[in-house]
């Protein structure tokens, strides 16, 4: 079963899909920030006060999903996948055992996804690299035109971040924008603190999806 799960992790086609995600999740969730606030500030059917209210709740909420997003999900969760596939999974692969952390790894596949000449360069004017760059992964850059970009691994990140988009989006992030949201619209003075709901309620019924 492990071997079906590594062939699965492997394929490129899993690594395209979270690029494709993440890629895909950061521009839509920007242009609602942006397009549904301005969509609101333009209907004319609903009060200025209300149109004021419901822009700057929807920009908050959307700009609260892309921030928890791309600071906290990707991250959190690509990291956490490598080293929970190392210590577990996959701790008898050897390719784990090459890098410390997904850091390392995602240093060295960037300088894989270069041509030769540019890694070379790279590696002669940047020493950080040098501290992990061990078990011959150096002399892979250096030498081969299309050093090992080790599938497995790449593979198991991704599937991490696809993970974290879909907790992060569906439940984190609005959980944080019901905590973060109404505090910072009574600091901009659009909510007041002690105001009955009725009061705060909106005649705009808004999308709350990411």
């Amino acid at each position: 079963m492990i071997s079906a799960i590594a062939n699965g992790l492997s394929n490129s086609t899993l690594a395209n899909i979270a690029q494709n995600t993440t890629a895909s999740v950061s521009i839509e969730t920007t242009l609602k920030s942006i397009g549904r606030p301005g969509f609101i500030l333009i209907d004319n059917e609903i009060s200025p006060a209300t149109k004021k209210y419901a822009a700057a709740k929807e920009f908050l909420y959307q700009a609260t999903c892309l921030a928890v997003y791309l600071a906290l999900i990707t991250p959190v969760f690509k990291k956490g996948a490598f080293t929970l596939a190392k210590k577990t999974f996959f701790k008898n692969k050897p390719e784990f055992a090459k890098f410390k952390n997904a850091t390392e790894y995602l240093d060295y596949h960037n300088l894989a996804s270069k041509n030769i000449t540019n890694r070379r360069a790279t590696l002669m004017k940047d020493h950080s690299r040098d501290k992990f760059l061990h078990d011959g992964l150096r002399e892979d850059l250096t030498k081969n035109k299309n050093p090992e970009k080790y599938p497995l691994i790449k593979g198991t990140i991704e599937l991490g971040s696809l993970i974290g988009s879909v907790l992060g989006l569906a439940i984190l992030a609005p959980q944080i924008s019901h905590v973060t949201i109404h505090p910072m619209l009574r600091a901009l003075g659009l909510e007041k603190k002690d105001a009955p709901k009725t009061e705060q309620k909106n005649d705009v019924k808004l999308d709350k999806k990411a």
